[in-house]
């Protein structure tokens, strides 16, 4: 599975997260090296940084810049879905490394 030039935005969202509707993914991939800016919602900016497997599962680390100006940073796992219409979905697993410490699920969808 490769991940380059892909576009994302989260369909769902535990609680504690911070991203929304309005938050956009662009992935790159080079190798099983995989590279994200993302942005909008509460998050000013954001970047993450991870490795994708045989079976386009992604083990990475994320940090970001809130609306509030905190700088939060987490851990997350992603499980991909190809869509009948082609198009990818990532379920998630996550964990804050700052604030609270507190986990939470999301779901992203290819644009």
């Amino acid at each position: 599975m490769n991940y380059n030039n892909k576009t994302f935005r989260p369909v769902s969202n535990t609680e504690n997260g911070e991203t929304s509707a309005e938050t956009i993914f662009h992935y790159n991939q080079k190798g099983n090296l995989l590279t994200c800016e993302y942005a909008g919602g509460k998050i000013v900016s954001g970047h993450l940084i991870g490795l994708v497997d045989e079976a386009g599962n992604i083990n990475m680390r994320y940090h970001q810049v809130n609306a509030a100006g905190e700088l939060m940073t987490g851990i997350c796992q992603s499980k991909p879905e190809i869509l009948e219409n082609g198009k990818i979905r990532l379920y998630e697993t996550w964990q804050w490394t700052s604030g609270d410490a507190s986990a939470g699920e999301s779901v992203l969808e290819e644009v």
